[in-house]
């Protein structure tokens, strides 16, 4: 079962219209009394009708404290009783003096909340342009048949401007309920694909650690194991040589294989995570391993950042760094290129980064297949930004430099 949530904007529209709905009676009634005050000696001449008047006037009021803070949550009986009421009231008012018309009014706006049945609300709408109509036409009764006539087309009028109001209220309400549907679909949307990247990150997560030990384990065989092998095979030439030349030779040897063994080590738990994002943001971690791959290289490195730069979710912002690192690791490798541009640019629902070079380019369609330790070249980069619902594209050809772009969804930090 949907439950829809309701936004302060709506609960402060709700408030509002409560309040109409209480203080409305109230501030026609006081119109059409001030109106009628300020005409009682050409409309209401008499003592008797002042009098009257002026009981209908506190009667009316003493109705309206009374039904006070009663917020309908649907017609009812005594909902229709005080519409009645309230109805027959204002009607003996404007008998009385047609300024008095402004309360029976009131009616228009609270029948939906008061009648019930399309049919009765109809027939509530009616009866309130009637003492409207009479209004209009210099007061109830009518006399002549010249105002009998004017009285019948304007509650004709009346009635048909209300049917319009009517219509054109029940299609912007229908508008409404239809637009706070879409606006509740698109959030439903929204937190679905949150809890699918999340998913994502999760899972890319756990890749990048299984790439990492496949990295680790290849390196170690390589590089670590080798050494190890080799000082191993140092000390048993040195556990059967007696000559103090020889074996300080063999020595010397199996301690630079353990320093260079160190090292390696050493390289292999520094490349667990990128080390840049620790201290600093994403854009400070690109600008800085771009000047520090220019300054090694030689290779002439620009770096641009566009749009608002937002604080991203450690997952995509190491994948990105990632990335950068490993394109720039290429253009060194392979380019010959002259000078590099890396491009970080923060849109609405995505990050991209674009690094371009004016090196000696290639053709995509010869790159071999992806060796299987999972290799950290193009292949590398586009399954890092696969990992996380993104996309690696590389435009290039020969003699007119290469051109890598990666677009992966804008995921904030929690």
């Amino acid at each position: 079962m949907q439950t829809r949530r309701v936004t302060a904007a709506e609960e402060s529209i709700d408030r509002r219209q409560i309040a109409f709905r209480r203080w409305q009676p109230y501030g026609l009634l006081l119109i059409g009394t001030v109106l009628s005050a300020a005409t009682v000696d050409l409309i209401m001449p008499t003592a008797d009708r002042r009098a009257t008047a002026a009981a209908l006037v506190v009667a009316a009021l003493v109705l309206q404290i009374w039904w006070g803070d009663r917020t309908s949550h649907g017609p009812s009986r005594l909902s229709v009783a005080y519409y009645a009421v309230r109805y027959a009231l204002g009607f003996a008012l404007t008998l009385l003096n047609p300024f008095f018309a402004f309360y029976p009014v009131a009616g228009y706006f609270d029948a939906e909340e008061l009648i019930p049945g399309r049919r009765r609300r109809r027939i509530a709408l009616f009866a309130c342009s009637i003492p409207v109509a009479g209004a209009q036409t210099s007061g109830i009764p009518v006399g002549g048949w010249t105002r009998w006539i004017v009285f019948a087309v304007l509650l004709v009028a009346n009635n048909v401007m209300l049917t319009l109001v009517t219509h054109f209220a029940e299609l912007e309400e229908q508008r409404s309920r239809e637009r706070a549907a879409t606006i509740l679909e698109l959030q439903q949307a929204h937190e679905e694909n949150a809890a699918l990247q999340a998913q994502l990150l999760v899972q890319a997560r756990e890749a990048g650690i299984a790439d990492e030990r496949r990295r680790l384990a290849a390196e170690s065989h390589d590089t670590i194991a080798q050494g190890l092998t080799g000082i191993i095979a140092q000390l048993q030439v040195v556990g059967n040589a007696s000559d103090p030349k020889v074996i300080k030779e063999h020595v010397a040897r199996a301690s630079d294989l353990a320093r260079h063994s160190l090292g390696e080590a050493r390289r292999s738990v520094h490349n667990l995570a990128p080390a840049g994002l620790s201290q600093d943001g994403l854009p400070e971690a690109i600008r800085k391993a771009v000047d520090q791959w220019a300054e090694r290289t030689g290779v002439r490195a620009e770096f641009t950042v566009t749009g608002t730069p937002q604080h991203l979710h450690g997952e995509v912002s190491a994948t990105i760094l990632r990335i950068t690192q490993e394109a720039l690791a290429n253009v060194s490798k392979h380019a010959s290129a002259g000078r590099v541009g890396v491009t970080l640019s923060f849109m609405d629902s995505e990050v991209t980064l674009d690094i371009r070079d004016d090196g000696k380019g290639f053709d995509p369609l010869s790159l071999p297949a992806r060796t299987s330790t999972g290799g950290f070249g193009l292949e590398g980069m586009r399954a890092r930004a696969e990992r996380i619902a993104g996309s690696l594209t590389v435009e290039s050809e020969p003699g007119a430099g290469t051109a890598v772009s990666a677009r992966v969804p804008l995921v904030l930090h929690a």
